[in-house]
């Protein structure tokens, strides 16, 4: 068994992607599932750790707030389930299992009054990264307290259209023609959510501190879901007592479709089941079909809107900065304010440092659209917990930044870059309560919302861009500005 003391090897994409029996030809699964959901009149609740796990659906409502209001009208679009922002990720551990727990009530409490039955799915980074298993954790003790005791816990990480897919219980990260085990990555060296295992069932037991020990994890292997189909996967999930982690392999869309259809058959017979997931499983839980990216006509059904464009990066990740480099490249014409983070942390300077990027922004602004971005040394803290609070006040100041350009002048899109950042441009930078998932700007990654409105500003049909920090290629972001300009597509 691969464990941390026996990491993976780096594996060639056609010899991993070709592993295992051949995928069926199953017809189309998705529409299975919609009618299944349809049948159960059940609604799926993703609870998102940052806003970019709507990477794979179209179509579907997203709320950054969780007031009995706000979830009435989600329940009333006419979708199989919508997403709340958590954004626990950005949040500390007991922030975080607060929040989960005053989500997860407010829901349970709307949901009764409305005569809805609900599954819950927890999302979480397709890297191994967040609050694990703290909000599970937390979820479970929910429903045991409350009489309805999850039998099993479904950890399906992959996000097949960014490259991590999972194989042999272990989670790969595609980098060019290989697979890398996700232990060997940066990712796994995160200041806050570092990890040393790939074989997920050794994750567990790393971040279980033992309480869970790797071999009492289960696992739906590829040959279980392919050859077994939806039989076995309802048959293991029957067999799961006490929330006992089971984890989904997959490199193909219908290895979670088959499990999707497993688990409602095992729902079905009475099994209680909570998923922990990357986005891939979210839209074969719903059922959604692919659609093509969105074009620029697209994201302006009515018309663009006045003013210029605005792209905030804050991710520190590698990528990002290849990417920042690249955009500045292919597009010579866009402004650029840089805030200076070591002044922003020291408190003599933030307050000029501030109000000094808040006058270059608006006057960028108001001639061209503009790119905000941190400077691009990572600056961590000590430990874990104080590397988050260094993020979340970086994040803060984006996002006070970000009001201000709402205030004083217009703005025809936003891209964000990096997940703290953009749930915090999201929510307090740009005052969205609801929004809608239009569609991504390429094929399963880069989200489109659309701003439904809140706190009394002009914003309502904003295109706001959420673009994870480890998604895409070196062009990637360059091409997303250039898809808002309307210079491509």
């Amino acid at each position: 068994m691969n464990g941390p003391d026996f990491p993976s090897p780096i594996r060639r994409g056609e010899e991993l992607l070709a592993a295992g029996p051949a995928v069926p030809d199953h017809g189309d699964l998705r529409a299975r599932i919609r009618a299944a959901n349809a049948d159960l009149n059940k609604r799926i609740v993703v609870l998102d750790d940052d806003p970019t796990g709507s990477q794979s659906v179209q179509g579907i409502p997203e709320l950054t707030r969780w007031e009995d209001e706000d979830l009435r009208w989600a329940f009333d679009q006419p979708t199989d389930g919508f997403f709340i922002l958590t954004n626990t990720r950005g949040l500390n551990e007991d922030e975080a299992r607060a929040t989960v727990l005053d989500v997860a009530r407010a829901v349970r409490r709307v949901s009764d009054q409305l005569g809805v039955s609900c599954s819950l799915i927890a999302r979480g980074d397709s890297t191994l990264r967040g609050h694990y298993p703290m909000e599970t954790d937390a979820l479970i003790e929910l429903a045991a307290a409350s009489g309805a005791p999850y039998d099993a816990l479904l950890l399906a990480p992959a996000y097949l259209a960014a490259g991590r897919v999972t194989s042999g219980d272990v989670q790969y990260v595609r980098d060019g023609e290989s697979y890398v085990p996700v232990g060997l990555t940066n990712y796994a060296r995160d200041a806050t959510f570092g990890f040393r295992s790939s074989n997920i069932r050794h994750y567990v037991e790393e971040k279980t501190h033992a309480a869970i020990a790797a071999d009492d994890v289960q696992s739906l292997s590829l040959e279980d879901i392919r050859v077994g189909g939806v039989e076995r996967v309802r048959d293991v999930l029957l067999g799961c007592r006490n929330a006992v982690p089971v984890i989904v392999n997959a490199v193909d869309d219908s290895d979670l479709d088959v499990v999707v259809l497993g688990l409602i058959e095992a729902e079905k017979a009475g099994v209680r089941v909570l998923s922990r997931t990357g986005p891939s499983f979210v839209a074969a839980r719903l059922g959604l079909a692919s659609r093509p990216p969105l074009r620029h006509s697209e994201i302006y059904p009515n018309g663009e809107r006045p003013g210029h464009g605005l792209v905030i990066v804050g991710s520190h990740v590698e990528l990002t900065t290849r990417q920042v480099d690249r955009l500045v490249s292919e597009v010579p014409d866009l402004a650029i304010v840089e805030l200076a983070v070591p002044l922003l942390l020291d408190a003599t300077q933030a307050r000029a440092e501030l109000d000094r990027c808040g006058a270059a922004l608006i006057s960028a602004l108001e001639q061209a659209d503009t790119m905000l971005v941190t400077s691009r040394e990572q600056i961590v803290g000590e430990t874990g917990h104080s590397s988050l609070l260094i993020a979340q006040t970086v994040s803060a100041a984006l996002s006070a930044l970000t009001a201000r350009a709402v205030r004083e002048v217009p703005l025809t899109w936003v891209v964000a870059k990096g997940g703290i950042t953009s749930s915090d441009v999201a929510t307090e930078g740009l005052s969205i309560r609801r929004a809608t998932v239009v569609g991504q700007l390429f094929p399963g990654i880069v989200s489109v919302w659309v701003h439904e409105g809140g706190n009394g500003t002009s914003l309502d049909g904003l295109p706001y861009v959420v673009f994870a920090g480890n998604v895409g290629d070196e062009s990637t972001l360059a091409s997303a500005v250039r898809i808002m300009r309307g210079e491509l597509r």
